[in-house]
């Protein structure tokens, strides 16, 4: 045999047997835990980090998989026409994609977003949160509440995305009314 025969036959070997390997990631984000910390450019190229959040409201981070897309656009604009009901719940909204500055720069004017999208082009923060899709440099769909103290407070990993933007508005109502075991909130919006 040859050595090209035997260097083919090495790398059809592994992509028959790549699929079976573990792919390396992050543990899974429970709620309780710090949210992961994060530095990443806006669609305008202005860095933002959920550090910058602390102490200023409640946050929410939804990722989702390419901008433009339908699935992608009907969650973005459910948001968008939801964002105040949000608001006056004292939290913010942040739509993360690995997707670069200029298409989300498109995607915020086209559908006249009026909310922050994140680009996580390297995946990073993707990753951190453990919604990377194997093999690929998209997100899961999934959207996590996050507290003042930037702790996680409510993760979900079934989003519809017609009806994320009510869920998570219903969640927050909900998460601000807890009481801990010293009868405190967790939270109070500013009204």
């Amino acid at each position: 045999m040859t050595k090209l025969g035997s260097i083919s036959k090495a790398v059809l070997l592994l992509l028959v047997l790549f699929p079976f390997f573990p792919m390396a990631q992050a543990d899974p984000l429970q709620v309780g835990q710090p949210a992961p910390r994060f530095r990443l450019h806006d669609q305008d190229g202005h860095e933002t980090s959920l550090v910058s959040r602390q102490g200023k409201g409640w946050t929410v981070l939804y990722f989702y998989p390419k901008a433009g897309t339908p699935g992608c656009t009907t969650q973005a604009c459910a948001f968008r026409d939801g964002i105040q009901s949000i608001r006056n719940l004292n939290a913010e909204v942040y739509g993360i994609s690995t997707d670069d500055v200029e298409d989300l720069l498109k995607f915020h004017r086209k559908h006249k977003l009026n909310f922050t999208l994140l680009s996580d082009p390297e995946a990073e923060a993707t990753q951190a949160y453990g919604v990377k899709l194997p093999l690929l440099n998209m997100a899961k769909r999934w959207t996590c509440i996050v507290d003042p103290d930037l702790v996680i407070r409510h993760i979900d990993d079934q989003v519809d995305p017609a009806l994320d933007a009510g869920k998570v508005a219903e969640q927050l109502k909900g998460l601000q009314t807890f009481r801990s075991k010293d009868d405190k909130p967790l939270s109070a919006p500013d009204n």
